[in-house]
């Protein structure tokens, strides 16, 4: 909600998804979007399927004219006390949502991009300092940082940039929902400000990689661990 809202800000109309059940969210963001004096969208759907994505792109493009940016930002995530208990179901459910969905988009999005574009995706401190806990979760933000970097070289053909933002411990509502209690209460503690970030303080970050400030910027990884970078 709030890097829609930072976007809308800086100028920008504002076409996203969101699964049926974030109606409520959903309808909260527009009205955001349009008191900063932007067009906003809402298209409910699943990025997990191929069609979707395409029928997705053309939507944006028929009703703005054109993709400016593109912003993998729609996450899977659930904890495990044992490796054993990782269901096929749920690791198909985490790569197809953090893996298949930002490939889709890129994908059906990057043709209709042109110089000056930039696609940015999140990633997280999980690909390089992996938690046992979230083993389906940290192999897709490692493949995530790969995809980045190998999708980059294929952009900037076409003068498209292509960069990832790392977010250490940041509080959403996919913390209290998908973490043991005792995790929650503890959540982003190890952090240098012993706290977890907010959202809005990860916001900028990715309207600078959208900027022209970032003009000789692609392949690119961008931190926000709260002083827990390991890379």
């Amino acid at each position: 909600m709030r890097l829609r809202f930072s976007f809308a800000k800086e100028g920008a109309d504002v076409l996203f998804v969101h699964l049926p059940e974030e109606q409520k969210d959903a309808e909260e963001t527009v009205r955001l979007v349009k008191a900063a004096g932007k067009k906003a969208i809402a298209v409910p759907g699943d990025i997990r399927q191929k069609s979707f994505c395409q029928q997705l792109v053309q939507q944006t493009v028929q009703e703005f004219g054109k993709i400016d940016i593109l912003v993998n930002n729609a996450a899977f995530q659930r904890t495990y006390g044992k490796l054993e208990d990782i269901s096929e179901d749920e690791f198909d459910t985490t790569f197809r949502t953090n893996v298949y969905g930002t490939f889709f988009l890129t994908q059906a999005a990057l043709p209709k991009m042109g110089p000056g574009a930039a696609i940015i995706n999140t990633v997280s401190i999980q690909a390089y300092d992996p938690t046992d806990q979230l083993a389906p979760y940290a192999s897709t933000k490692s493949a995530l940082v790969s995809l980045t970097k190998t999708v980059s070289k294929f952009a900037i053909k076409q003068g498209v940039r292509v960069n990832a933002v790392a977010p250490g411990p940041v509080w959403t509502p996919l913390i209290p929902a998908t973490m043991p209690k005792e995790k929650v209460e503890n959540f982003g503690k190890t952090s240098s400000f012993e706290r977890p970030a907010q959202p809005v303080e990860l916001a900028a970050l990715f309207v600078f990689l959208a900027s022209d400030d970032a003009s000789y910027v692609t392949g690119e990884v961008y931190g926000a661990t709260g002083g827990q970078m390991p890379f």
